[in-house]
């Protein structure tokens, strides 16, 4: 028991930690908006580029406070990815106190994959996958039957289409690192996944289909990867078994 910190803190003082931690959350979350929210146009600009490379250079607003309600979501969604650090910082010393050394070197290290491969999947999201879909989508536009067909994005529903987009990938990325600890939790084991992947792979085109427009390229290209991180876990949880299986006769030792 000396790995552990043995101070024993009635419920009052717990909940007294709870509160402070979340106050420091929320004031890294609202620092982060107002900050944001001073640089939402060009945030916006940003997000429209993949827009403007599939060809589109116009988007409207039809409702008269569409516009100041898309900077506000633009603020928001820019200020829970810059404050995300801190907020996961406070979590992590709020539950550290509470775990064992070993418990710690095994949780430390998914705490700092979680926004690598969160940021990795926005990315694939924001360079890859939304230019694809876009080309997919305004491809419908032009002559049909006679008649002209233009589209005509308004800016909240491009906003949601892509605060949809980059959450569904850089949550759906965050694949491995749930599973890994799930194998730690000792609720599932590398076999029972191994056997489990045909249902996997209809989990993963299922997830694609909500997370994603209702389009077979979009929830490909989120599917794909998904299968792809369920195999990369697999084969994670081989090499961590491995490296536990030298240590127990050490540990014996």
């Amino acid at each position: 028991m000396s790995d552990i910190d043995e101070t024993r803190m009635p419920l009052i003082e717990h909940l007294i930690e709870l509160r402070r931690r979340l106050l420091w959350s929320v004031a890294a979350l609202a620092i982060a908006f107002f900050g944001c929210l001073y640089v939402a146009k060009d945030i916006f600009a940003v997000l429209v580029q993949p827009l403007l490379q599939a060809g589109q250079g116009k988007i409207i607003y039809t409702d008269i406070f569409e516009a100041f309600f898309a900077e506000i979501k633009v603020a928001f969604f820019s200020a829970m990815m810059v404050a995300f650090p801190v907020i996961a910082t406070q979590v992590w010393r709020f539950v550290a106190p509470g775990l064992y050394a070993k418990e710690k070197r095994a949780f430390l290290p998914f705490l700092l994959m979680t926004p690598i491969l969160f940021m990795s999947g926005a990315a694939l999201a924001y360079f890859v996958a939304m230019p694809v879909a876009l080309k997919f989508l305004l491809g419908y536009s032009g002559n049909v039957g006679g008649v002209a067909q233009e589209a005509l994005p308004g800016v909240g529903n491009y906003l949601s289409f892509v605060t949809k987009f980059i959450f569904g990938f850089g949550v759906g990325f965050l694949l491995p690192v749930l599973l890994m600890l799930l194998e730690r939790a000792g609720l599932v084991t590398r076999t029972q996944l191994i056997d489990g992947r045909r249902y996997a792979i209809v989990g993963a085109f299922a997830v694609a289909a909500v997370l994603t427009p209702p389009d077979i390229v979009s929830q490909l290209l989120l599917a794909v990867p998904l299968c792809l991180l369920y195999e990369l876990a697999i084969i994670a949880i081989w090499f961590t078994e491995r490296r536990r299986a030298k240590e127990k006769p050490a540990a014996a030792e």
